[in-house]
């Protein structure tokens, strides 16, 4: 876990014209740390935006089988997916008008992956102040209990850094995780349909089980925030390339549009967890 002086602190959201969200939506949001699910691609979109997903995943070999990290500023297939509308008027009614996307990762669990992901809290992992990213997480496949389908423990976004204690390292992707989490509430089954996205706060515990079904579970994750949000270490920022998906960056740094759709002719600049 990073310690950079971090305010790891839940702002809740208060928004009394939102684009899309009800209040019922914000409200939960607010109170649980997540909501879901929304309809964002139909079903001839997302059969074409997996056939993308695929390409990339296959062009990368091995090394893409399970997770494609940040590749947002690099492959204008993955930008385009990060600036679509449809997306940030959800997100704009949670942090605002001024929408920066920081990092993104394709997290594909093969059938029978025995790898879980421990709970975690994002934030304690990066180096950013104060705590207002809200993640996409858009389903490239059907995504459910059976195959590993996300799992929140709700309302657990506002407790700040929680204990973390170790795990199995031959079963879990990560060497650490939220100790005693399921202590805290009975999770949530993040169960989403393919083209429907979810969102949730930067400080929820979440994790995912491994895959014990005959299909896959491919997901991407987007990370926005709002540029009153800062990198609080020069080392890490090195490895943020962030782009403007909507309104004044701020501060920031940011990436136009790129030339590249190619991922063979790139390569990936930060690794920014798994879910």
């Amino acid at each position: 876990m990073l310690d950079h002086k971090q305010d790891l602190r839940f702002a809740p959201v208060a928004n009394s014209a939102p684009k899309r969200l009800s209040a019922a939506q914000i409200d939960r949001y607010n109170t649980t740390g997540f909501v879901q699910p929304f309809d964002i691609f139909d079903g001839a979109e997302i059969r074409d935006i997996r056939g993308y997903i695929d390409r990339l995943m296959n062009d990368l070999g091995p090394n893409g089988a399970y997770g494609i990290n940040c590749y947002q500023a690099r492959l204008s297939g993955l930008y385009d997916i990060a600036t679509d509308a449809r997306i940030l008027d959800h997100v704009e009614d949670l942090i605002g008008p001024d929408i920066l996307c920081w990092a993104s990762a394709i997290l594909s669990k093969k059938p029978h992956d025995p790898k879980a992901v421990p709970w975690h809290q994002d934030a304690s992992f990066w180096a950013l102040s104060p705590a207002r990213t809200v993640t996409v997480w858009l389903a490239i496949d059907d995504a459910d209990e059976a195959n590993s389908a996300m799992r929140f423990i709700p309302s657990t976004h506002d407790k700040g850094a929680l204990p973390v204690a170790g795990t199995d390292g031959e079963a879990n992707v990560f060497h650490k995780g939220t100790a005693n989490a399921e202590a805290m509430g009975t999770p949530f089954t993040n169960t989403l349909h393919a083209g429907q996205m979810s969102m949730h706060a930067d400080m929820l515990v979440h994790g995912s089980q491994a895959n014990t079904s005959d299909r896959r579970r491919c997901g991407l994750t987007l990370r926005y925030c709002p540029p009153s949000v800062q990198i609080t270490d020069p080392k890490w920022a090195s490895g943020v390339e962030a782009i403007l998906c909507r309104g004044d960056a701020g501060t920031w740094k940011t990436h136009p549009r790129p030339d590249n759709n190619d991922i063979t002719k790139t390569s990936s600049p930060h690794v920014v967890g798994n879910n």
